[in-house]
């Protein structure tokens, strides 16, 4: 599938997710799940995307490559849950929260600034879902020294940063939908760079 056609694909009706205890990939579903709620259309399409992933994965397909990371290093005893779940929310906010703006200006036939206030409540969704990793996920400080490698991993992701890139992202590939060549390379390497934060993030450290 190339990324043009992933900007057109319809939404689908995912199938319950379940995994076992430690699954990296159930981490973020798991955290994701208890800070849900209806905030537009925005929303509702940013899951879709989500979910879409998930079961592209599970049924043996290729999910975005920012996610591949994910489902590569789900087993690894040396990543902890903390790291598989803000992996998880930069992939949610890098790739589909971008490619969301781009599918609702489509189906409005209007630019990303219209969107501005329903974008403001996504934020502030995505920051609650931040709050809820790290104080649910985040080692206390009896065991999370201030040189763990951990305190670093976690310290270097923002994200404001995340969110304010996936907007100029946004902003440019709806600015290109008249050269869906340039459009397609462009959503491609975005895909690519957010993956490359991804395993950064599950760097193991232990």
């Amino acid at each position: 599938m190339t990324q043009t056609e992933e900007f057109t694909k319809p939404a689908v009706r995912s199938r319950p997710h379940r995994w076992p205890p430690g699954d990296g990939v159930g981490v973020f579903h798991a955290v994701r799940r208890t800070v849900h709620r209806k905030a537009g259309s925005l929303e509702a399409r940013l899951t879709e995307r989500y979910l879409s992933a998930l079961d592209t994965a599970e049924a043996g397909g290729r999910p975005p490559e920012c996610r591949r990371p994910l489902f590569q290093y789900r087993h690894h005893p040396g990543v902890r849950p903390v790291q598989f779940a803000l992996a998880g929310l930069h992939a949610h906010v890098a790739h589909d929260l971008a490619l969301a703006v781009v599918d609702v200006c489509r189906t409005r036939d209007c630019e990303p600034d219209a969107l501005e206030g329903e974008f403001e409540q996504v934020g502030d969704l995505l920051a609650l879902l931040e709050e809820r990793i790290h104080d649910e996920l985040t080692p206390g400080p009896d065991l999370l020294r201030i040189a763990d490698p951990l305190t670093h991993l976690v310290s270097s992701w923002s994200l404001e940063r995340a969110r304010g890139a996936a907007w100029t992202t946004a902003q440019v590939l709806r600015r290109l939908r008249g050269f869906p060549s340039a459009a397609e390379e462009f959503a491609r390497q975005n895909d690519a760079g957010a993956g490359l934060v991804v395993r950064f993030l599950l760097t193991p450290c232990r």
